[in-house]
């Protein structure tokens, strides 16, 4: 079970300091220890509009994010609070408090585009709050949604004939859910004098007005834009809490002194966020923990301190590397921690060396498939193969060294005996060459008999005897009772015993090239076999999110064409072909 994070208070994420963003390192150390899945909830509207206090409620406090009642935007920057979730298990809730737009200390819009589009960018359940009803005053204030195209890129190298409106085709895919919190909303809501849920009121204020001017235009392009980037809309209506002047004394007030629908409006808002703000997710199906989430941020952000536009895609490529890095080292320590386990040196022989690299190797490649992706040309995976055939190469000199060590070790116990009863001259006597052999046939079996000699034991054994021909010669030579005919006849014994031992060793080194070159056949089928499962896995899941992003692409179209807007409907109908495109193509792709 992965520990859970659960901040005192907030603590500042991003700070804004003369203009700059800066991302606050102690932040990254707290979001670095966050093993669990993360659902990041972010607030942004105009300042002194209440967004702290519906933040706080979310981390069930009543103080936390500083609330402002002056007309000076009190949060600076992104705050961060990060809790355990409430209703989803082994999740933490991760809630970002941005600065207040429209500060009038600041006078420069530049800074609160950059905040909009990343809080867009780290969240995954996005809330507008916003003062009174939506009316043209509340849209032109939401003006930063139609500066996304000119902030966010979809993809890193977008086609040369491609401009920023195409490439915002892609930002549903992607975007958080969208929730408008509106606050002190004081109308009924109706429209045409027929009742209106808080959603149905949204969706009519999105509706678009018929007509090219530029004022038409103007009109609708805040509503188009949030129509066509946000997957999924919600709307809550808050009455006004208590009398005006109370308003400073906020957070100290029990619910027993707010108004009691604005009491139940806040818990109905706190238990659709609860039960509904789905785990941050990359393309690919990647759910973010805190060091990825940590990894956005400092990639986000740097990219705009370099004059850049932050790009999902680059964001995740980013990711990638830092990931796919680990998940190698990870898959190598998997490795060794089996082996480790496992082989006892020397090895018997090299299959049974082999054997037990092959089933670390298949593990091994098992815990780095699952920990990475977006590993592009495979650079990670071939980085991998080449650490465990590395690693394989060592075992084996390990093991050949160990044999080595253990027979020469044996040699030395065990044949000792008899070479110190040749230097006391034992066998330099009539008959002695016989028994010389026969004690030499005896040891021999003997050091055949022992167990775990490894893969040097003959070549050890004939590289030994092959040390000792001379003394063998010397014996045969000097023993008076063999013929000259039978010392011809022994030495010719000798050699043709030698030539076949070194037959047999050649033989043996044959076979052991034959196992290795199969051993990496083997190799290379396991990490084949393996990327080909992940590639059609991630082919899959990429089909499902084109195939939802496909879905919300023609429930729009539908509402436009419904509503009358041809040209509209006809810029969406080619978003659509080009989507549909890339399906068909992907359904064809074969994975080689």
């Amino acid at each position: 079970m992965a520990p859970e994070i659960n901040l005192p208070g907030p603590m500042s994420l991003i700070d804004n300091t003369k203009g700059q963003l800066v991302v606050n390192p102690e932040a990254l150390k707290i979001l670095s220890a966050i093993t669990q899945p993360v659902v990041v909830v972010a607030i942004v509207g105009l300042y002194r509009t209440g967004k702290s206090y519906l933040m706080n409620k979310l981390a069930g406090k009543k103080n936390g994010f500083s609330l402002g009642s002056t007309v000076k935007s009190h949060t600076k920057g992104i705050w961060m609070w990060c809790v355990p979730h409430p209703k989803k298990p082994e999740h933490t809730l991760v809630l970002l408090d941005t600065e207040g737009l429209g500060d009038i200390e600041k006078g420069d819009n530049e800074n609160d585009s950059w905040i909009f589009a990343l809080a867009i960018l780290l969240s995954s359940t996005f809330v507008y709050n916003s003062m009174g009803t939506i009316n043209q005053q509340a849209m032109d204030q939401l003006y930063y949604v139609t500066e996304l195209t000119h902030r966010i890129r979809s993809k890193s190298s977008p086609d040369e004939n491609e401009n920023e409106v195409e490439d915002s085709a892609d930002f549903v895919s992607f975007f958080p859910d969208f929730v408008w919190t509106l606050r002190d909303f004081s109308l009924d809501l109706e429209a045409d004098g027929q009742p209106l849920t808080p959603d149905e009121y949204l969706t009519y204020s999105l509706k678009l007005k018929k007509g090219t001017s530029q004022k038409d235009e103007t009109f609708n392009l805040p509503r188009l834009c949030i129509r066509k980037f946000f997957p999924k809309k919600k709307c809550f209506v808050f009455d006004r809490p208590v009398h005006r002047r109370k308003l400073a004394q906020l957070e100290k007030l029990q619910d027993e002194e707010l108004d009691p629908e604005f009491v139940q409006q806040v818990a109905d808002f706190c238990s659709y966020i609860f039960s509904n703000s789905k785990t941050k997710t990359l393309s690919g199906g990647i759910q973010v923990n805190g060091p990825r989430l940590e990894s956005l941020v400092l990639t986000y952000v740097n990219a705009i301190s370099s004059g850049d536009l932050p790009c999902m895609e680059n964001a995740v490529l980013a990711l990638a590397q830092i990931e796919n890095s680990a998940a190698v080292q990870k898959a190598i320590a998997h490795y060794d921690q089996q082996m480790g386990q496992k082989v006892q040196l020397p090895a018997e022989s090299l299959q049974e060396l082999l054997d037990l690299h092959r089933d670390s190797e298949r593990e091994a490649i098992e815990v780095f498939i699952r920990s990475s992706f977006k590993d592009v040309d495979h650079l990670f995976q071939k980085e991998l193969a080449a650490q465990l055939d590395k690693k394989r190469d060592d075992f084996c000199k390990q093991n050949q060294e160990a044999s080595s060590d253990r027979c020469s070790a044996l040699l030395q116990v065990i044949f000792s005996p008899l070479e110190e009863e040749v230097k006391a001259g034992i066998y330099s006597k009539p008959g002695g060459y016989r028994l010389f052999i026969q004690k030499l046939q005896d040891l021999e079996k003997k050091y055949y008999e022992e167990p775990r000699k490894g893969i040097q034991a003959e070549e050890i054994l004939q590289t030994y005897l092959k040390s000792k021909e001379s003394v063998t010669d010397a014996i045969l030579q000097t023993d008076q009772i063999l013929t000259e005919k039978e010392k011809e006849i022994e030495v010719e014994r000798v050699k043709a015993e030698s030539a076949q031992a070194s037959a047999k060793m050649l033989q043996e080194m044959q076979r052991k090239n034959e196992q290795m070159m199969e051993q990496k056949e083997r190799s290379y089928q396991e990490h084949l076999k393996q990327l080909t499962e992940k590639m059609e896995n991630d082919r899959v899941q990429l089909l499902k999110e084109q195939e939802r992003t496909l879905a919300l692409k023609l429930q729009e179209q539908e509402r436009l064409l419904q509503e009358g807007f041809q040209k509209e409907s006809r810029i969406m109908k080619n978003e659509i072909q080009d989507l549909q495109t890339k399906m068909r193509r992907r359904k064809a792709c074969t994975i080689s």
